[in-house]
């Protein structure tokens, strides 16, 4: 019979000591709360990425806003295109859509 060396029977001991402790409850209770921890803070953080983002794009929304109006008072002096006030609208609405549906699918979350 062949000699073990030490290593190898430090890890075969450790491999049956591992399969032992999967085998307890204690092993699966500790991951089932481990589990659910982890999911309730992935929960926490999808919900916080909805809500901030949501926010930076109705601020977008704002500034195109503001800069919608400025190019609608250049339009209407005459010294702006129609189509630069029909492209700032076009962000604002855009932006504006997409801060609302980030809000309402944080809402849907709770």
């Amino acid at each position: 019979m062949a000699n073990i060396s030490t290593s190898r029977k430090i890890g075969i001991a450790a491999r049956i000591a591992g399969q032992q402790v999967k085998r307890s409850r204690t092993y699966g209770a500790v991951l089932s709360g481990a589990r659910t921890t982890f999911m309730h803070f992935a929960g926490i953080v999808r919900q916080l990425w909805l809500e901030v983002t949501g926010f930076v794009f109705v601020a977008f929304a704002a500034v195109g806003l503001v800069e919608g109006l400025k190019e609608y008072a250049a339009y209407h002096a005459g010294k702006a295109a129609g189509s630069r006030v029909a492209a700032a609208a076009g962000f604002t609405l855009m932006f504006a859509w997409f801060g609302f549906s980030s809000f309402s699918r944080a809402r849907r979350r709770k």
